[in-house]
């Protein structure tokens, strides 16, 4: 199978490899499932093997199938939840299989191809809507940042100290607080950077509208938690500018425009970007980057 480079990581654990294995068998089956007539695979692919999908009826469509971690486990429970409104819709899902059919975005422009303001203005019209009332199946906010808070001050140590103490110490306290005092429980989706939000319908150059449009999220990692967390990834995200005046910027309108509570998406900012800074003893200094600015800031 022509892998993308993005998924060479998966080769590095058991687990991974095992995936591998059974895809060739999972895609067969998938496209005789659903009488699919498949493309290559997109070459930016990371946590899931995407491939462009045409349904007998026309319908343009991405098969995606999912390399199994937790975080994107209840991907197709979300884009059910939303039912198409400010998301791609769910067409058909294989849980056992991991494999989701959704429908396929087009042009597909990303969000991070505008001005960074002008994509901002997208981002809080877009917000509102995915702001739902859930519950199950979706992990609660506060859960996760438990898990985020026992698992960091290891994954420092294995990494090899890659940071100063001062910035671990500061997330910890600012996790801890923040989960214990959330607002309203609504969808949220700890992924929603600029690469993340798509054109539909037209280009909003375009203004091509035209029903649900023009942008469309992809791709939620969802949890239920307090809305200053859904900002969080597009604050800290080096699609939109990546310096300690972009990241700020992005922090003060996003929070002003949507009513959110600043210090609080600010202590999310921290605390998630440092959680999500080290994996598997992989060291992301664009995110440990934006810890540093963010505390020696405010």
């Amino acid at each position: 199978m022509d892998l993308p480079e993005g998924l060479d990581w998966v080769r590095g654990s058991p687990a991974g490899r095992a995936w591998l294995t059974a895809l060739p068998t999972w895609l067969a089956e998938c496209a005789e499932r659903w009488s699919l007539r498949l493309g290559p695979p997109y070459r930016y692919a990371y946590a899931s093997l995407a491939l462009p999908a045409d349904l007998p009826d026309g319908t343009a469509a991405v098969l995606k199938l999912q390399y199994p971690d937790e975080e994107s486990r209840h991907e197709a429970d979300a884009l059910a939840h939303w039912d198409g409104d400010g998301a791609i819709r769910l067409l058909a899902h294989d849980p056992e299989r991991r494999a989701l059919l959704v429908e396929r975005c087009q042009p597909g422009t990303p969000l991070h191809d505008l001005p960074p303001d002008r994509a901002l203005d997208a981002v809080t019209e877009l917000l509102p809507r995915l702001w739902r009332p859930a519950a199950a199946p979706f992990t609660p906010l506060g859960e996760e940042a438990a898990g985020w808070v026992d698992r960091m001050p290891r994954a420092w140590e294995r990494a090899g100290r890659p940071y100063e103490r001062r910035l671990l110490d500061a997330a910890l306290d600012l996790l801890g607080g923040l989960a214990s005092s959330q607002g309203e429980q609504v969808l949220v989706n700890q992924d929603l950077h600029a690469g993340n939000v798509l054109a539909a319908n037209g280009h909003a150059d375009d203004g091509l509208a035209a029903g649900r449009g023009p942008w469309l999220v992809i791709d939620p990692k969802p949890l239920t938690g307090e809305r200053e967390f859904t900002v969080v990834p597009m604050v800290r995200g080096p699609e939109l500018g990546h310096s300690p005046a972009a990241v700020r910027h992005r922090l003060d309108r996003l929070s002003t425009e949507l009513g959110l509570d600043r210090e609080r998406v600010l202590g999310w900012t921290i605390g998630h970007t440092l959680a999500w800074g080290v994996a598997d003893e992989t060291v992301f200094p664009q995110k440990i980057d934006v810890v540093r600015w963010l505390l020696d800031s405010n």
